[in-house]
């Protein structure tokens, strides 16, 4: 395995779960973990689910949490890489404000730790090892508990000030349903899964016929996963069938503005909803874009995500290689010393 401080972490933070994996200098996955994202107790139960599910996946490799050379983790929200505070994470219960998830990380793993956005580095991790391999531009779109959205432009990742990507917040209509983020007619409001749980839930109260809630109560869950999403849409379920395809259409208008805005050479649909409709819901959101791109003859291929569940832990981990002349790492007070 070669010498434990080769080894790196990457911690993949959602609205739903947290996943953490270990790595070695080829990125090969040699531990990996999974816990629920804590649905209370605010930025701080979240750092500390963080920290202990990074412990069990270096259990998983076979070393210590402490002996890895780093950690990388991608959260959603607003993400200060050079100070690792994370801003305006709304999909993340309780998270109010900043907080410094990069200083918390470190200071409880005892390892240096970078923070990124999310679908940022998902998108990264698709360009260097995944789907995107090749591409001189690249859009990743991550539709799960939100929509999240990442560049590649010129072979490099493209965050602009800060916030570069942000397609969920792309407006799809004008006055239109109000999104998680407090403004009205976002795709995320139309497709991101908070706001068609919240939706569902909604409907569901008024008398609308659905099994999305049977479901999750027999499998014992509080929030509509994606997999509840997948079986109740497979099994021809009305509102679930009228949800997900509401948000077909608010993806394919919302990704064909983007792309006729930066004419990118691929699309890449990852997120848990994305992978987990896969395929045949990637030429469907190829179609719901067709209408609305201006260069309709020579529409950009749209794929699914080759590294899957994956996707956002191995692009976390690849935050934690060595960056020369990058943003530095977080480190505990002992080891900045």
């Amino acid at each position: 395995m070669g010498s434990d401080r080769q080894l790196r972490g990457g911690i993949d933070l959602g609205g739903t779960k947290i996943e953490a994996i270990v790595v070695d200098d080829r990125n090969a996955v040699l531990g990996q973990a999974r816990v629920a994202t804590p649905t209370s107790g605010g930025p701080q139960a979240v750092a500390a689910a963080m920290a202990a599910v990074m412990r069990q996946a270096a259990d998983a490799a076979g070393v210590e949490a402490g002996s890895l050379v780093g950690v990388g983790a991608g959260s959603p929200g607003s993400v200060d890489e050079s100070s690792g505070v994370v801003s305006e994470a709304r999909n993340l219960p309780g998270w109010e404000g900043s907080f410094a998830l990069g200083e918390a990380l470190s200071r409880t793993l005892g390892v240096p730790v970078r923070i990124g956005n999310d679908v940022a580095v998902a998108t990264r991790a698709e360009h260097e090892l995944g789907a995107g391999q090749g591409r001189d531009s690249l859009l990743g779109v991550f539709w799960g508990t939100g929509v999240g959205g990442g560049l590649i432009l010129g072979g490099r990742p493209w965050r602009g000030r800060g916030g570069a990507g942000e397609i969920g917040h792309t407006v799809v209509k004008l006055g239109g349903r109000r999104c998680p983020c407090g403004r009205r007619g976002c795709l995320e409001a139309y497709a991101g899964r908070a706001a068609m749980e919240a939706r569902a839930r909604r409907r569901a109260a008024r008398g609308a016929a659905t099994t999305l809630f049977d479901i999750a109560r027999h499998r014992g869950k509080d929030r509509l996963t994606s997999s509840i999403w997948w079986r109740a849409y497979r099994h021809g379920d009305p509102l679930a069938t009228e949800l997900i395809d509401a948000a077909v259409r608010a993806l394919g208008a919302g990704i064909a503005s983007a792309v006729n805005l930066l004419e990118v050479d691929a699309v890449v649909l990852g997120g848990g909803l994305g992978v987990r409709f896969g395929e045949r819901f990637a030429a469907r959101i190829a179609d719901a874009m067709a209408p609305h791109l201006f260069r309709d003859s020579d529409p950009p291929l749209v794929e699914v995500s080759a590294l899957g569940d994956l996707g956002g832990a191995l692009g976390a981990a690849l935050l934690a290689r060595p960056q020369p002349g990058g943003a530095a790492m977080s480190a505990p007070a002992d080891l900045a010393r």
